[in-house]
């Protein structure tokens, strides 16, 4: 008589971004046992193995992260807040923080431009930005009118060449706006990067998938906890 059991599950896959994310994530992987079998910044292949037979890596651009999880392309990956906020979050669980990637989405104008007369209620200013969605909520909420003009990259170029007056954009250490001659003008949220599941493959897989959650959960339980802003910015 035919078995009609299902076949085994045995293998998943975590997508990742290059840089700063990858290199941040690399102490969790290696607290669950996983180990790279080629560096992503050295290696052109965009499928990488682990010393895991069952664990792949995946190398994604960071905006479509979330994109290939909820589609199932990857069973996992590793996203910023502000990446998942503009994707919207649909059909990813997001069980864990991993404060790693941490950074700011800020409201930047050029040094001299008046940002508190121009944000006031039924201001008009035109912002320069990726992050339409976080953008457009965040003045909305001010009672702004903003007129939003999508770049993908150079944001600080915009203020300085009369694109925009403004620019929201992910902010770091602020070195690279101050030597634009630009600053912050305003913070809209901390940003941090999160571990997203794909709903189904949670179900299907987990026995696979819930060892890794445990194993970084439990990386992060000696961790310093949310991600502390950088020396000389307020909390």
């Amino acid at each position: 008589m035919l078995s009609h059991k299902p076949p085994a599950v045995s293998s998943i896959t975590l997508a990742l971004s290059k840089g700063r994310i990858f290199e941040e994530t690399l102490p969790l992987l290696a607290a669950a046992g996983i180990v790279p079998a080629d560096d992503p910044e050295r290696s052109r292949k965009l499928i990488l193995d682990t010393n895991r037979p069952g664990v792949r890596l995946v190398i994604v651009r960071a905006a479509d992260t979330p994109t290939y999880v909820q589609y199932g392309a990857a069973d996992l990956g590793i996203a910023g807040k502000d990446v998942l906020c503009e994707h919207g979050g649909a059909g990813l669980y997001q069980p864990l923080d991993l404060n790693i990637a941490c950074c700011r989405l800020c409201v930047a104008v050029k040094k001299g431009f008046d940002y508190a007369a121009a944000a006031r209620p039924g201001g008009r200013i035109r912002v320069a930005t990726k992050y339409i969605g976080a953008a457009k909520a965040h003045f909305a909420g001010k009672g702004m009118h903003v007129d939003l003009i999508k770049l993908y990259g150079s944001m600080e170029l915009a203020p300085l060449v009369g694109l925009a007056e403004a620019i929201v954009d992910v902010v770091s250490s602020g070195a690279t706006l101050r030597a634009n001659g630009l600053e912050e003008a305003e913070e809209i949220m901390s940003i941090s990067s999160r571990l997203i599941v794909n709903q189904a493959a949670l179900k299907l897989k987990r026995e696979l998938i819930q060892p890794l959650l445990d194993a970084f959960a439990g990386a992060l339980a000696g961790e310093r906890g949310p991600c502390s802003p950088p020396a000389g910015h307020p909390a």
